[in-house]
């Protein structure tokens, strides 16, 4: 009878409203990811106005490489950073006081007076942009239900293109000095944001802020009440209690923790430095670490990306039959789509079977840009060179730059990133992850002067196109489906012995059905 009277005085919270207060307080990340965009895009609408300019800031060859890599070099010194900001500074106030480096960058670009100080906001751009990664992906991950968070996820990732897509647009209506001006509207806006979001539920646990805790899952759930939250609530705080175990030896929390566990009688420092190296290399953060860096890594050196610094050229070089201003902003269209179509593909088809799916299209790709450019082009041409660029056009290289463009971007690492790791490690992990990925970026970037000098443009991309293979050949043995899982499942699931997919994976209902068919007498 009183739970009867209860169910009726507490009405129920609308579905609607739940998803539209996650996706309001997703909105200072979604504007980091906007301006994290426009960053990584820069150098494209800058290189070919910078490269051999006959007036005002002029850049070599070799300045031009540099300069479009060079921000890459810079982001995993910010990525490393942003873990242990987060971890001290909560997840909400590290999503206001990342905006600062780039605030800082797009003042300076836009009053870049020589070299030195063009690089050095260049190199700003791509601190301020690994710092982002943390307090992204962390806040995300934690404040979403498993039933939207891969859509959120990927919303995010929906920023990012719009920003790739504004970069490119303002670089066909201003020049690159004021496309750094227009850009500063987008870290002020973020800082704005963040005083209408609340903190997450599962830092305040942590830190003990109990009241705060309830009160923000209050605002994340649709501004409901209390008695609505209360068994997700106090999940949550069983959750948190096993976190405020020792991290080394799992003993106890509390006041029994001083009675049994040798590590708390260690120095501060030391006990710190031995629970970030277990913490680290334990199997629930090292396995899906190790998964998320080779998804960066094949990823990252499968097209896109080593030749977004100097597209414009490439285009050309390849004997596009568009200008490659113009192909360059619809790459921007195409990744801002895909984004879109990701949301409704996860929920579909899962993150599996779409990022397996992604790369074999990108390697496929690459594969025919290598055999055109094997076949119709010069071994004369080259991209820093626009007097060796091919008189005749074609509209072949364009179809399959568009279609890399597009399978690129149903790629889903980023979405990994924020569900696949512990509490303890998420930040640390995700900084390291989003490291790797940028230090792989920068290879990738500056290698490709190299690539193109030693194997032209068909031997580039044929290099591209092996590590799309590799990509989707190591992605189908040891990448699960995530979608739909808890974070407490997705921890549990990676602390298990038997870890490459989860026993109700349709992977292993498939070979269970196979070993069934063919051993059946």
């Amino acid at each position: 009878m009183v739970n009867k009277l209860q169910e009726q005085i507490i009405p129920p919270v609308s579905r609607l409203r739940c998803v539209t207060s996650q996706i309001i307080s997703c909105m200072p990340p979604n504007f980091l990811l906007l301006d994290l965009g426009m960053a990584i895009s820069f150098a494209t609408i800058a290189v070919p106005s910078l490269l051999n300019a006959s007036e005002g800031l002029s850049l070599d060859e070799t300045q031009a490489s540099w300069f479009g890599s060079l921000s890459y070099l810079t982001q995993p010194i910010g990525a490393l950073l942003s873990g242990p900001i987060v971890d001290y500074c909560g997840r909400k106030r590290a999503n206001f006081l990342v905006n600062i480096p780039h605030l800082v960058a797009w003042i300076l670009m836009y009053f870049a007076w020589n070299l030195p100080s063009l690089f050095i906001a260049n190199a700003l751009l791509g601190l301020g942009t690994g710092v982002m990664e943390a307090p992204i992906n962390s806040y995300v991950g934690e404040i979403s239900e498993p039933s939207v968070r891969g859509a959120l996820c990927t919303v995010t990732q929906l920023f990012t293109s719009i920003g790739i897509f504004a970069m490119y647009f303002l670089g066909t209506v201003v020049d690159w000095r004021g496309a750094a001006l227009i850009s500063l509207v987008v870290p002020i806006s973020s800082m704005a944001f963040v005083f209408l979001v609340p903190e997450t539920p599962v830092w305040l646990l942590f830190k003990g802020r109990e009241k705060e805790a309830l009160r923000s899952l209050c605002y994340l759930r649709g501004w409901t009440t209390p008695d609505n939250v209360r068994e997700e609530f106090d999940q949550l705080v069983e959750y948190s209690k096993k976190l405020q175990n020792c991290a080394i030896c799992e003993s106890l929390h509390g006041q029994e923790m001083k009675e049994v566990c040798e590590h708390y009688r260690m120095n501060a420092a030391k006990r710190s430095l031995y629970k970030c190296w277990y913490v680290m290399l334990g199997k629930e953060t090292l396995r899906p670490l190790t998964l998320v860096m080779m998804y960066f890594l094949f990823f990252v050196m499968s097209g896109l990306t080593p030749v977004r610094p100097n597209m414009v050229n490439i285009c050309g070089a390849l004997g596009m039959s568009q200008d490659g201003k113009d192909v360059v902003l619809i790459v921007g269209v195409i990744t801002f789509l895909t984004s879109l179509v990701v949301i409704a593909l996860i929920k579909a088809v899962g993150k599996r079977k779409l990022a397996i799916s992604a790369m074999l299209g990108t390697a496929i790709s690459c594969v025919g840009l290598s055999v055109y450019a094997r076949g119709n082009l010069d071994d004369s041409v080259y991209s820093y060179d626009t007097e060796t660029f091919p008189k005749e056009t074609s509209a072949v290289p364009l179809v399959l730059f568009y279609l890399m463009a597009m399978f690129t971007g149903l790629g889903v690492p980023w979405v990994l990133l924020g569900e696949v790791f512990p509490f303890r490690s998420r930040a640390s992990a995700q900084g390291v992850a989003a490291a790797s990925n940028y230090i792989f970026s920068f290879l990738g970037s500056k290698t490709f002067i190299d690539l193109e000098t030693n194997l032209k443009l068909w031997g580039a991309f044929a290099t591209y196109a092996t590590f799309g293979f590799l990509g989707a050949v190591y992605l189908y043995f040891f990448l699960p489906e995530t979608e739909g899982r808890t974070l407490q499942e997705i921890e549990g699931f990676y602390n298990t012995e038997k870890w490459r997919v989860f026993p109700d994976d349709p992977l292993v209902n498939y070979f269970k059905r196979f070993k069934r068919k063919k051993y059946a007498i």
